[in-house]
Parts: structure tokens; C-alpha cells; sequence
């Protein structure tokens, strides 16, 4: 039963994530779009949602109150990620993401530290200088 209820919640999200994509719009010489990339990622997803549904391996056992708790951790960091994002800058919010991440997958202190120290603000010469995505370096709390 946990196969078939995982499918139907990927089945779900996927479907959306796709569904959402078709309001974007192609700028002028770009024939891919932007609608490109959730259509690579959701479209296979659907497909996998789809073959847990209809073709579940096993019944796995659902995780006991310390992993439930690790993962409401998870998902609470990660909608505190988003919410604080552009209020207090991409690199301080992901060093604290990342961090947090990784004590809650039980990484060493240390190594979570250099982890984050090293990808944060990698991640932001990546998407934003390299990419030409523009992100928030500093946020509209400090500047």
C-alpha cells in the first residue's frame, strides 16, 4: 500500500508540476522555452508515479517517530529556505539550508560546515554569475 500511495502523490505533483509549465512562454529565438526543464524532470516522473501504482514491489514499513520528526525537520527548513530567500540573501540562506540538511542526515558538524562553506557560495557563481541567472546576493533585510 505505501508503494501505491507514494505513485499517486508523485503522479499528483508530477502531473501539476507539468500542467503548470504549459503558462510559460518562449522568448524570441529560443525554441525550447523555458517550459522545457519541468517538462524533462515532471514527464518521467509521471511515468514512475504511474509504475509504482500500477506495479508496487513491496510494502515497506513506515518510518517511526525520530525519522517522521527528521522529516517534518526537512520540509520545515526547506519552506524556511524559500520564505527567507530573498529577504536575507542566497548564500547566507543556503549555507543555513545546506547545514541543516546535512545535521539532519547526520553529517559530522565539521564536515557540514565546509559542505555548506564551499557550496553556498559556489552554487551562487554558478546559477548567477556563470548562468546569468540573477540571484540575491544579499537580501532586502541587510541592504
Amino acid at each position: 500500500m505505501t508503494d501505491r500511495l507514494a505513485g499517486l502523490f508523485f503522479v499528483l505533483l508530477a502531473t501539476g508540476y507539468v500542467w503548470l509549465s504549459t503558462g510559460y512562454t518562449a522568448g524570441f529565438g529560443d525554441p525550447l522555452g523555458p517550459a522545457i526543464f519541468p517538462r524533462v524532470i515532471g514527464i518521467p516522473a509521471v511515468v514512475l508515479g504511474l509504475s509504482l501504482l500500477i506495479w508496487p514491489r513491496h510494502n515497506a514499513s513506515w518510518a517511526g517517530t525520530a525519522g517522521l520528526l527528521r522529516q517534518a525537520a526537512a520540509v520545515a527548513l526547506l519552506i524556511g529556505y524559500a520564505v527567507l530567500l530573498e529577504p536575507v540573501g542566497f548564500v547566507p540562506t543556503t549555507f543555513a539550508a545546506i547545514l541543516g540538511l546535512g545535521l539532519l542526515m547526520g553529517a559530522p558538524p565539521a564536515k557540514g560546515l565546509l559542505t555548506a562553506a564551499l557550496a553556498a557560495p559556489g552554487l551562487y557563481l554558478l546559477f548567477d554569475r556563470l548562468m546569468g541567472l540573477p540571484l540575491p546576493l544579499v537580501g532586502t533585510m541587510f541592504g
